[in-house]
């Protein structure tokens, strides 16, 4: 079982900065894959970004390609999305999720998500 807290989340200005960080419990948390997703109102929830076991491995969205960061802290049980050069567009509930091993993109291949953390970019 892995219990997931995301934070990190604020209101923030186009082109400004933001980091989220989504703690992990368990003693496992190195053997499991990554995954940062968000929803915005009326939208489905969308993948954003992934980290393999390891660190590895990384995958983006292309809408954040290049904006936006995954990394990994096995030792602090913590993944982090840095997301630079916001956009409006990017407003949405932000979730990090959990899976054994390997990155994947669809949200149900994840076993483990945690409650979310907003974030919402002005223009």
């Amino acid at each position: 079982q892995v219990q997931l807290v995301e934070s990190g989340g604020g209101l923030v200005q186009a082109g400004g900065s933001l980091r989220l960080s989504c703690a992990a419990s368990g003693r496992t948390f190195s053997t499991y894959a990554m995954g940062w997703f968000r929803q915005a109102p009326g939208k489905e929830r969308e993948f954003v970004a992934t980290i393999m076991y390891g660190g590895t491995k990384t995958e983006y969205a292309e809408s954040v390609k290049g904006r936006f960061t995954i990394s990994r802290d096995d030792a602090k049980n913590t993944v982090y999305l840095q997301m630079n050069s916001l956009k409006p567009e990017d407003t949405a509930v932000y979730y990090c999720a959990a899976r054994r091993w390997l990155t994947s993109t669809r949200t149900e291949d994840y076993n483990y998500w945690g409650q979310g953390t907003q974030v919402t970019v002005s223009s």
